[in-house]
């Protein structure tokens, strides 16, 4: 898509030149009743073809602009809702391996690693 492009500015461009070897002329274009400007006409030309180009471009990237910002602004919402909460702890739920009241570890703490003989039954 990209050598397209190129193409079409590169033609664009010799048609520019063409046309402003060929016209290249004084003309007078008059503004107001008292006030003439005296130009060549492919200025004149260029002038009018970018008065046209210049906000239909603005435009353009200012949409694409703000549908990249919507896009992203979805795309982490769906992320969040995709994403699964963490659970709920309850209050009062023994954690395990945390000391109770007396100072013992819970029941269903594993056994420490550090220590170097495994406790044995009686």
């Amino acid at each position: 898509m990209q050598i397209v492009r190129t193409i079409v500015w590169a033609l664009l461009l010799f048609a520019l030149l063409a046309f402003s070897f060929f016209n290249w002329k004084p003309v007078e274009v008059q503004i107001w009743s008292n006030l003439v400007l005296e130009t060549k006409l492919p200025a004149l030309v260029i002038v009018a073809f970018l008065l046209g180009l210049v906000p239909m471009w603005l435009l353009h990237r200012a949409s694409k602009w703000r549908a990249a910002r919507r896009i992203s602004a979805l795309e982490t919402a769906t992320n969040r809702l995709a994403t699964p909460a963490p659970a709920p702890v309850a209050k009062d739920a023994p954690v395990p391996g945390a000391p109770d009241a007396q100072g013992q570890a819970s029941a269903s703490a594993p056994n420490n690693p550090v220590d170097p003989e495994p406790s044995k039954p009686a």
